[in-house]
């Protein structure tokens, strides 16, 4: 899961909606287990939790086995799953560490105001180690479960020995799960635990708190912060460099496609021509048709006012030529 920092809630994801999910999936399904657990044994009626508004069904052995082995189903599916999808992702950081014992002992009496709490990753040390514990129980509980219902199926005969084993087994382990459970619940109430709360339901936790207690987590998510923000950066600085780099290639395109209408070596030169004897209408057509039998005179204008002959020379043809064609046709060029 990629963690994030909300700057606006100041908060950071520490949970993904899956992680959440499977919180909740393996908690109810476990609690249910325990329930339905000591449900088939005599003991809800001679403790009149039967009287209870709601759990007259918690007396019936067979409701509370149908009960059973349907939240053993999705609580031992959930256990794949997660087993499956976070062993396939590489996350490792509820695994326990060398050091967690110590760590933990040390977070403990800090909490009774005996010396300061360790900087600590994601994960304190004791999360971990309660990871470990309950991972360690859960599968006793699913290994010992299998076997109970195996001796239960038709034609599947197993030792007494092994029956009574692993009855004794199942019971312990799931005295040991609930102890656990209750140990899990019971951290709330210190009051540095507390900020956990939220994540459990919502899967962010306050910055403040994080920076506070998850120091290393903290250091590590600013550090990503900037090498994330570093590189969108570069990216928008090359899609820059890029886009001008594009701009100067049509700019060059369009100035190859100009010299190439020219022809390649051509250059575009403006000339005005001072021209004597041109009166009417009859006088520009002949300058210009005169100018236009040279090969590069284009774009040829007369201005009958001033007495003047504008052109484009492409060319470079010579002035005495343009000079000569003007004069053939009758006309005087006045050479300044």
């Amino acid at each position: 899961m990629k963690e994030r920092i909300s700057e606006d809630k100041k908060t950071i994801l520490r949970h993904s909606p899956i992680e959440l999910i499977e919180h909740w999936v393996l908690a109810l399904s476990g609690l249910l287990l325990i329930f339905s657990g000591f449900g088939e044994l005599p003991m809800y009626k001679r403790y009149m939790v039967t009287q209870i508004p709601g759990l007259g069904w918690a007396g019936d052995f067979f409701i509370n086995l149908k009960i059973h082995y349907l939240a053993g189903i999705v609580f031992v599916s959930i256990l794949v799953f997660h087993a499956i999808f976070h062993g396939w992702l590489g996350h490792q950081g509820l695994l326990p560490q060398k050091g967690d014992f110590k760590a933990s002992l040390i977070t403990i009496l800090s909490m009774f105001g005996f010396g300061k709490e360790p900087k600590s990753d994601k994960y304190l040390a004791e999360q971990r180690l309660a990871y470990t514990y309950l991972g360690g129980v859960g599968l006793i509980l699913v290994l010992t479960g299998i076997v109970k219902v195996l001796k239960n199926l038709p034609g599947v005969y197993l030792p007494p020995v092994l029956i009574t084993s692993m009855t004794l087994t199942h019971t312990f382990a799931t005295i040991f799960f609930l102890l656990g459970v209750l140990a899990h619940l019971a951290a709330l109430i210190f009051k540095v635990n507390r900020p956990l709360t939220k994540s459990i339901f919502t899967g962010e936790v306050d910055i403040e708190y994080v920076k506070e207690r998850h120091t290393v987590w903290y250091e590590e998510l600013m550090k990503n912060k900037v090498k994330a923000k570093v590189e969108v950066e570069d990216k928008e600085k090359v899609k820059a460099e890029a886009e001008v780099e594009e701009e100067e290639r049509g700019e060059e395109v369009r100035v190859t496609d100009l010299g190439t209408e020219l022809g390649k070596g051509d250059e575009i030169m403006a000339t005005v021509l001072k021209v004597k004897g041109m009166s009417c209408q009859h006088c520009v057509m002949s300058v210009t048709k005169a100018l236009n039998q040279l090969n590069g005179v284009q774009n040829v204008q007369v201005d009958l006012g001033k007495g003047e002959v504008w052109l484009d020379n492409t060319k470079a043809v010579a002035t005495g030529q343009i000079v000569k064609a003007i004069t053939d046709a009758g006309y005087e060029v006045v050479q300044d």
